[in-house]
């Protein structure tokens, strides 16, 4: 089998595996769980780096392997599962979707660019680097639950409006070139802490919903060309 299959990188499937049933929680409209989804991916995300490297005897092969897959699970945790929520949350129309294309555009800008730093870094310097370079795709795991309390004060078309704002904010701080000093565990735990109420708020007190116009039942494929040919 290809890969590398040991315990470093157990965390970065389940923040995976989390973000996809996430997404099917948000395409039925169970936002509650869909926003908790991405707060534990966040979580699992924050700490497999710190797992990863307590293997001393790993080779450069699984380092690689480690950095490539915990860019491409990001990309589906931190892209692609927030611009899907928010899309069903009701970010829509014509600036809805630029919106929602940038951000998933400067994720992976972001993300690319990680990678190569990482990569040159690792050929002259061992340990881990003490900066990031723009903010780190992750942070949407705090910050979109954070930004969705709002929902509480604010109308349904104020709070698209800050889903809308958020993306753009959010996306080009992903690509703007600026030290980001990483957290120690104290300033970790601080916000993860701040998700974690973020969150338990929202389990205990949300009924935010978004109703979409219901869809056709259509007939069986062979029911159609049977008709057809009649």
């Amino acid at each position: 089998m290809i890969g590398f299959y040991d315990y470093t990188v157990v965390l970065t499937y389940i923040s995976l595996a989390c973000s996809i049933f996430g997404m099917t929680q948000a395409g039925d409209g169970r936002f509650r769980i869909a926003i908790a989804c991405l707060a534990i991916s966040g979580f699992c995300d924050a700490f497999d780096g710190k797992i990863a490297r307590t293997k001393k005897d790993r080779t450069d092969e699984e380092k690689m392997f480690g950095i490539e897959l915990d860019s491409l699970c990001d990309v589906v945790c931190f892209g692609a599962f927030p611009a899907i929520l928010c899309y069903v949350l009701g970010v829509r129309g014509i600036l809805g979707m630029a919106a929602i294309i940038f951000y998933c555009i400067c994720a992976v800008i972001r993300l690319a660019y990680f990678n190569v730093l990482e990569a040159n870094r690792q050929k002259m310097e061992s340990g881990n680097n003490k900066y990031y370079h723009g903010l780190p795709v992750t942070s949407i795991s705090v910050i979109l639950p954070v930004v969705f309390l709002t929902h509480f004060g604010l109308s349904e078309q104020i709070f698209r409006s800050l889903l809308w704002m958020m993306l753009i904010v959010v996306g080009f701080l992903f690509i703007y070139d600026f030290k980001v000093p990483k957290p120690n565990n104290i300033e970790l735990w601080f916000l993860i802490i701040i998700a974690g109420i973020a969150v338990a708020v929202i389990l205990l007190f949300s009924k935010y919903h978004f109703f979409h116009r219901p869809v056709l039942d259509r007939p069986p494929l062979h029911d159609m060309i049977r008709r057809w040919i009649n």
